[in-house]
């Protein structure tokens, strides 16, 4: 379903209308309960957030990612827990099996994220392991079928899925990259277990839990890619992921500017309000200014990835400015709000809330040493030089 210009600018309007009311307003309830209502998805699906990013062929709006992205930023100044579950939905939820599923599984399965039919959580963090390739979870060979056992942690949206993509160890002897592999595993198979988690300090409702495997049989049809390319698609598709991030952090920010200036223009002391004073002035332009700088960070990015490009540096340079930007705007804000924006239900708006949310990017999909270093790789291999897209 294309859009034209004027029908996806109502349709972010419509998506930052949807955020900051009814999604806020709901989130009150989430923030005791740790679980999203029927009504959020209920919402959620009424408004296309299902489907908005899927290709066209699947049932969905055939966007750009410069598009998707836009749309994004939008849903990023509601809930985090939200954003969460939304972000998911627009990338991982479907784009690892569209990119590395078999035929027979994309025929099968494909046009039933657009609804939320079907919804898979990403599965890699380990208790017992660090980053990336550090997996201890094993899937052992039996004739048609893998025998998968193991724990994962910190795993998102276990509350709300129907199927789960596992990396896993097909080789535990290796210690090359090709001693992981991947699985699309519903979640219904005998064997796997949630293990429920404590709440978190912020993004609440989104889920998180960890996952036990116990003998658990999975039929090699679900495979993703070929065996030994776990690594390969972990790290492609969390790749992409980091730029969708970074755009969360981009929406969070903008909104937190915009409640900062507000409450700057209110607030009154010794006969002046706080944004006449120079010193407010000056941290608002910064503000701004790393707000800026972000969002065309990630248009850019969005520029190479539409062209086939390479994007593994440009999207780990995106998350690692993203955490500092909104680590700086969300100190700004609290600061310049003082102790009415430490509260609860501030009459401007989530301060509180978005103070506390923002921090799970610190270390959703790689804290920012492990972004520096993607970072490195890229630039030691261009020799420092990084290419631009002409429009």
């Amino acid at each position: 379903m294309k859009m034209t210009n004027q029908e996806f600018k109502d349709y972010l309007k419509k998506i930052r209308a949807l955020a900051e009311g009814p999604f806020d307003e709901m989130q009150k309830e989430i923030e005791v309960t740790n679980t999203f209502p029927q009504e959020f998805y209920k919402l959620a699906i009424e408004n296309d957030l299902y489907r908005f990013a899927l290709p066209e062929k699947y049932g969905g709006f055939g966007l750009s990612e410069k598009q998707i992205l836009m749309v994004q930023e939008e849903f990023s100044r509601g809930p985090g827990g939200m954003r969460m579950h939304l972000h998911h939905a627009a990338d991982l939820d479907w784009r690892i099996l569209d990119d590395f599923g078999s035929e027979e599984l994309k025929a099968q399965y494909m046009d039933k994220f657009q609804d939320k039919t079907i919804y898979a959580n990403f599965a890699l963090t380990e208790k017992t392991g660090g980053t990336g390739a550090d997996v201890h979870t094993t899937a052992v060979k039996d004739g048609d079928y893998y025998v998968i056992n193991g724990e994962k942690t910190l795993i998102s949206h276990t509350d709300c899925s129907d199927f789960t993509y596992l990396i896993v160890s097909t080789d535990p002897t290796s210690d090359k990259d090709s001693r992981l592999s991947a699985f699309f595993v519903d979640v219904h198979t005998p064997g796997y277990e949630i293990v429920p988690m404590p709440h978190m300090m912020g993004c609440r409702g989104a889920g998180h839990a960890g996952l036990k495997f116990t003998n658990m049989r999975v039929h090699k049809k679900y495979l993703l890619g070929k065996e030994g390319m776990g690594l390969e698609i972990a790290m492609h598709s969390l790749a992409v992921s980091r730029a969708h991030i970074a755009v969360s952090n981009l929406g969070m920010a903008q909104r937190m500017l915009e409640l900062t200036i507000k409450r700057a223009k209110d607030r009154v002391t010794f006969g002046k309000p706080l944004i006449k004073r120079q010193a407010i002035q000056q941290t608002i332009a910064d503000m701004g200014t790393e707000i800026n700088a972000l969002r065309l960070m990630i248009w850019d990015f969005a520029k190479d990835y539409d062209a086939g490009k390479d994007i593994e540096m440009k999207a780990a340079m995106c998350k690692l400015h993203s955490i500092n930007t909104v680590r700086t705007v969300s100190d700004a804000m609290l600061e310049i709000f003082g102790g009415i924006g430490y509260f609860e239900d501030c009459e401007y708006g989530p301060v509180e809330r978005l103070y506390r949310d923002c921090r799970a990017m610190w270390l959703e999909e790689g804290p920012r040493t492990v972004q520096r270093l993607t970072a490195f790789r890229g630039l030691e291999k261009s020799g420092g030089v990084i290419e631009y897209l002409e429009d």
